[in-house]
């Protein structure tokens, strides 16, 4: 009866370990399809961040151009008062009194 009864205990342990293997085998296949479903809808974003850093860089590549901008501003100041001083030279007289 012993006999019996270890071997019976051998095979409810052996059935157990079994059973959670499996189980183990379930939830790891299920993580891995979540797994595969993230890395698919991280791999969509990264797509279209490329897409849109491409645009941002063609919107962007002509900045280092504008500091060329402000000392062509101050001749261009320059010049209108230069040219606001013959309009007030021409001016002058006409029109008063």
């Amino acid at each position: 009866m012993t006999l019996t009864l270890a071997a019976l205990s051998f095979n409810t342990y052996w059935s157990i370990a079994l059973g959670i293997a499996l189980g183990a085998a379930v939830i790891v296949a299920i993580l891995l399809t979540v797994l595969a479903e993230t890395v698919g809808s991280i791999e969509k974003s990264v797509d279209g961040l490329l897409e849109i850093a491409g645009k941002v860089a063609a919107n962007t590549a002509s900045i280092p151009q504008l500091q060329a901008t402000a000392p062509v501003l101050a001749l261009i100041v320059d010049e209108a008062v230069v040219q606001d001083g013959y309009m007030n030279a021409l001016t002058d007289g006409f029109g008063g009194a």
